[in-house]
C-alpha cells in the first residue's frame, strides 16, 4: 500500500534562528591561544637566559639599563591593570560610559608604557647597542619587543572595542569579547613581571 505524504505545508529553513554559538567556547579558545603565547614567551626567556651573558667584550645590562626609568614604565603597565580591572567591574553594572572612561584611562597607561619603551630602544641603539652587537643585546630586543608588540596589538583590539561599545552597547558579545582582551591585558602584565625580573633586575644587580 503506498503512502504519500503531504509536505506542502511545510516550509524549508534555511537557517537556524537560535543562537548556535556554544556556552564558554571563546573562553576556551582564548584561554588555549593564551597557552601558545606561553609557550612563546617560556622560549624566548629561555633564550635570554642561555646567551644573556654573552657580552661579546660590548656593555652589558649594567652599563645600559635605567632602572629608575624602567620602573616608571612598569607602574604603567601595573596602573593599567587596576584600570582594566575598574572597566570590568563597569561592564558588569551595565554602566556603558564608566566602562568607556575606564578603558580609555587603561588605553593611555598602555601608550605611556609603549612611549617610554621606544624611547629606550632609539637611547639603545644610539649609544651604539644595537642588535646586532652581542648576544645578550639581540636575545633583550627579541624578549622586550616582542612584548610590547603584544602591547600595541592589545591597545588596537581595546581601541577597536571602544568603538564597538559605543556604537552598539554592553552587548553579550562585547562583553565576551571585553572579557577576552581582560585575560589577555592581564597576561601581558604578568609577562612583563617576569621581563623586569629577569632581565633588568638581575642584570643590574647580580
Amino acid at each position: 500500500m503506498n503512502q504519500t505524504h503531504d509536505t506542502s505545508s511545510v516550509k524549508p529553513e534555511f537557517y537556524q534562528k537560535q543562537e548556535r554559538h556554544p556556552e564558554n567556547a571563546t573562553s576556551l579558545g582564548f584561554w588555549i591561544y593564551l597557552m601558545g603565547d606561553c609557550l612563546i614567551f617560556a622560549v624566548l626567556f629561555a633564550t635570554y637566559g642561555v646567551i644573556g651573558r654573552n657580552y661579546a667584550a660590548g656593555p652589558s645590562p649594567a652599563d645600559l639599563f635605567d632602572l629608575t626609568l624602567v620602573s616608571i614604565n612598569t607602574a604603567f603597565l601595573l596602573l593599567s591593570s587596576i584600570t582594566f580591572g575598574f572597566a570590568m567591574l563597569q561592564m558588569e553594572r551595565g554602566a556603558r560610559s564608566e566602562t568607556l572612561f575606564w578603558l580609555a584611562v587603561t588605553g593611555l597607561f598602555g601608550l605611556a608604557f609603549i612611549g617610554l619603551e621606544l624611547y629606550e630602544f632609539i637611547k639603545l641603539i644610539g649609544e651604539g647597542a644595537t642588535p646586532q652587537r652581542s648576544g645578550f643585546l639581540s636575545a633583550f630586543f627579541v624578549l622586550v619587543g616582542t612584548h610590547g608588540l603584544h602591547v600595541t596589538i592589545g591597545i588596537v583590539w581595546l581601541v577597536t572595542l571602544m568603538v564597538q561599545i559605543a556604537r552598539y552597547g554592553l552587548s553579550s558579545e562585547n562583553c565576551r569579547r571585553l572579557s577576552c582582551l581582560s585575560m589577555f591585558w592581564h597576561f601581558l602584565d604578568v609577562v612583563w613581571v617576569g621581563v623586569f625580573s629577569v632581565v633588568y633586575l638581575m642584570g643590574v644587580l647580580i
